[in-house]
C-alpha cells in the first residue's frame, strides 16, 4: 500500500493530503526507466570488456590470438637456429674460404646491419602484440639481408676458385727441359761472369746444358707472345704470356714447335734446344718474368721435381760461376 503524504495548509490551520498529478507520476516513470536503461547499457558494455563475460566469438578470437603467439614463438626459434647456421658459413667464409684466396673477410657490421632511415614497420604498430610483431619482422628482414650478402660472397668465393685454378695452371710450374736430358745446370740466376766480356753481371735467367736438339717445354697455360730472332742476344726464343702478370722466355732454340698466337698448355713442347744468338755453347737460357720485374725461376720448379732433386739444382744455380750467354 503507498505511502499517504500530507502538508500543513497555515491558512485553515489544518492537515491536507498531497495530490499527485497524473502527468508527474508519469514523468517519474519515465525518468526512472530511461535511468534503468542507461544503466544497463553501461553495464553490458563493462561487462563486455571484462573477462569473466566472453561470447563465443570472443573465445574463439582469444584462442586463435593464443595460437598465433605459439607459431610466433616457433618462427624465432627457427631463426634462432636459421642464425647460428649462418654464424658458422660467415666464420668459414671470413677464415676459411677468403683466407685461401687471400680476398677481405666481410666486416662483421656490413653482415649484421639493420635497415635505417624511413620506419618500415609503422603499419604494425598500435595492436596489443605490435612488439612481438615488430620484433619477428626485423628478424626476418635483418636474416634476408644477410643471406642475400651470404649468397653474393659465394658467388663470389665460387668465381674466385675458377679463377684460382686458371691462375695454378697459368704458373709457370715446371723446367723446361726434363732432367734426364740436362747435362748440368750450367748457370743460375743472379751475378755471373759475362762468358764474352768477362766482366760480372747480373744474369736474368737460369742456363740448362743440354744437346742441340733436346726438346723444351711450356712452363705453365698461356699464349704464344712472339717466336722469332728479332731480340738483341736471344737468338730465336719464345716469349708465353701465361695471364695474372706472368711471362715465360725461352731463349737461343734451334728451332721452334709453336708460332706467335697460339694457345700452349703446360707440358706441351714448344721448341728445341740450339745455340743461337748470342750463345757460347747450346743451351736453353730460361727467364719468368712476374708484374713486368724478372724473378728467380728457381722459385717455380715444384710441379715436376722432388725435393732431393730441388735441393741438388739449387746448389748448383747458386754457384756464381760463367753463364753461356
Amino acid at each position: 500500500m503507498a505511502k499517504v503524504k500530507y502538508y500543513y495548509d497555515p491558512e485553515k490551520l489544518a492537515y491536507r493530503k498531497i495530490k499527485i498529478r497524473k502527468r508527474t507520476k508519469f514523468a517519474y516513470a519515465a525518468l526512472f526507466l530511461v535511468a534503468a536503461a542507461l544503466f544497463g547499457v553501461l553495464s553490458f558494455v563493462v561487462l563486455l570488456n571484462t573477462p569473466f563475460f566472453e561470447t563465443p566469438k570472443d573465445r574463439l578470437l582469444t584462442r586463435e590470438i593464443e595460437n598465433y603467439k605459439l607459431q610466433y614463438a616457433i618462427l624465432n626459434k627457427k631463426m634462432d637456429q636459421i642464425d647460428e647456421v649462418l654464424e658458422n658459413i660467415a666464420e668459414r667464409d671470413n677464415n676459411i674460404y677468403r683466407v685461401y684466396f687471400n680476398t677481405s673477410p666481410i666486416p662483421e657490421e656490413q653482415r649484421k646491419a639493420g635497415f635505417g632511415g624511413v620506419n618500415r614497420y609503422k603499419q604494425l604498430e598500435g595492436y596489443n602484440n605490435s612488439e612481438l610483431v615488430i620484433n619477428t619482422s626485423k628478424r626476418v628482414d635483418v636474416i634476408s639481408k644477410e643471406l642475400v650478402i651470404q649468397s653474393k660472397s659465394l658467388d663470389e668465393i665460387l668465381k674466385l676458385a675458377k679463377e684460382k685454378n686458371k691462375l695454378l695452371s697459368a704458373i709457370p710450374a715446371i723446367q723446361p727441359i726434363k732432367n734426364e736430358n740436362l747435362r748440368q745446370m750450367a748457370s743460375g740466376f743472379g751475378y755471373r761472369t759475362d762468358p764474352f766480356t768477362k766482366v760480372r753481371k747480373f744474369h736474368e735467367g737460369m742456363d740448362f746444358s743440354a744437346k742441340t736438339g733436346t726438346p723444351i717445354y711450356a712452363t705453365g697455360d698461356g699464349v704464344v707472345q712472339r717466336a722469332d730472332n728479332t731480340a738483341s742476344g736471344y737468338g730465336n726464343h719464345i716469349v708465353i704470356r701465361h695471364g695474372y702478370g706472368y711471362e715465360t722466355l725461352y731463349g737461343h732454340l734451334s728451332k721452334y714447335n709453336c708460332r706467335a698466337g697460339q694457345r700452349v698448355k703446360r707440358g706441351d713442347i714448344i721448341g728445341y734446344v740450339g745455340s743461337t744468338g748470342r750463345s757460347e755453347a747450346p743451351h736453353l737460357h730460361y727467364e719468368v718474368h712476374k708484374g713486368g720485374e724478372v724473378v728467380n725461376p728457381l722459385n717455380f720448379y715444384y710441379g715436376n721435381i722432388s725435393a732431393a732433386e730441388y735441393v741438388a739444382i739449387t746448389k748448383l744455380a747458386n754457384q756464381e760461376n760463367q753463364s753461356l750467354d
